[in-house]
């Protein structure tokens, strides 16, 4: 049944977290000793807390994606009470609309048309059970790709962000730093973005908002307002500097040598760095932001992907699309407008949050 059983698992988990009261878990923390209780029960309250608080996050960001997807596969099913060629041929269609992309959903039809055979299931009802399910698999693949940044052993963090001019870069960056300031990090952006008007000031904008340091000066060469960034980040003993870049793809070569430059840079002042190069995508560009990647990961060593906008668009299958197109894990997904809307990528939120209303209770 392949991981049918953990998606159970996995739902039921998520459903109980968002349930789940305060006092619920004090009355399970009765026996405990009180000093050692009190303690525990806290910490367990702000955790299941901190927790819902990102599971309802995620069900909010992807409500449009939801009840397009979702409301679609249901009425397949009720459409086609049994599984049959015609009931394959719409869900083809189904899923390319949600942008999971051609190929993917060609590979998916052929893993799912095997286990329909293998396990004699009929019902379009279980099926989709089984969709979510498979779903999962595709991103999880029997890897490790993590969504953790890869951190610093000594010395600051260096987070290059890459990414096409208005997918919501500088605005991420903002998103990061407030992240980072929040978890008791010393936080500097660098605008290496020198030569697009107002880039320099609107990142020293989201410094000033998030209380971070901050090193730009524009029409200058990037590289070298990275090198004196950087040695200013030393300075200052920054734990995380990120370093804002231009967008622009329509020579790649420029590009590509820019890039080439600013990475040498980076690695002559901190051994090791960048340690990660974060990709910005809009998940609303749907297959352009897969072009994008592809583009990118052509031209520089890109390390993970944040997807902006999720809450704007119903078309949520990108985040396996890109999985299965260029091998990226995603790292941030943005789920708002906010400030704190910006959450570090979890498969099983995305998941939960992409089917809650798909997945019923046995």
């Amino acid at each position: 049944m392949g991981l049918f059983s953990n998606i159970k698992n996995i739902f039921s988990k998520k459903k109980e977290i968002e349930e789940t009261t305060t006092e619920e878990v004090i009355e399970e923390q009765q026996e405990v000793v009180e000093e050692v209780k009190e303690k525990k029960v806290k910490k367990e309250s702000k955790k299941i807390d901190e927790e819902k608080k990102v599971i309802e996050k995620y069900d909010k960001g992807l409500e449009k994606s939801r009840k397009e997807f979702v409301s679609q596969l249901s009425m397949l099913g009720i459409k086609y009470n049994k599984v049959s060629d015609e009931y394959f041929e719409e869900l083809e269609q189904l899923l390319i609309n949600a942008d999971i992309g051609v190929n993917t959903v060609f590979d998916f039809l052929d893993r799912l048309k095997k286990r329909v055979k293998s396990e004699n299931i009929e019902d379009t009802a279980y099926l989709n059970e089984v969709i979510v399910d498979e779903l999962f698999i595709i991103y999880v693949n029997g890897e490790s790709l993590s969504d953790k940044i890869n951190m610093a052993e000594e010395g600051p963090t260096v987070i290059l962000m890459v990414g096409v001019n208005g997918v919501g870069k500088t605005t991420t960056i903002g998103k990061l730093a407030n992240k980072y300031k929040n978890q008791g990090k010393k936080v500097m952006l660098v605008a290496g973005d020198t030569f697009r008007a107002g880039a320099v000031e609107q990142l020293k904008i989201w410094a000033d908002r998030t209380n971070s340091l901050f090193y730009g000066k524009e029409n200058t060469d990037p590289a070298g307002v990275i090198f004196d960034g950087l040695e200013k980040a030393k300075e200052e003993k920054a734990d995380i500097v990120l370093i804002d870049t231009a967008g622009r793809l329509q020579n790649k070569v420029n590009l590509m040598n820019e890039l080439e430059k600013i990475n040498k840079v980076i690695a002559r002042l901190i051994p090791n760095a960048p340690h990660e190069t974060l990709l910005v995508i809009d998940a609303a560009t749907g297959q352009n932001g897969i072009l994008q990647a592809e583009a990118f990961k052509s031209i520089t060593n890109v390390t993970g992907i944040v997807l902006t906008k999720m809450d704007g668009t119903a078309k949520g299958g990108i985040v396996l699309a890109i999985k299965e197109s260029v091998g990226l894990p995603v790292k941030f997904i943005g789920l708002g407008e906010g400030l704190d809307d910006l959450e570090n990528f979890d498969i099983e939120n995305y998941i939960y949050g992409l089917f809650k209303d798909l997945i019923k209770d046995e």
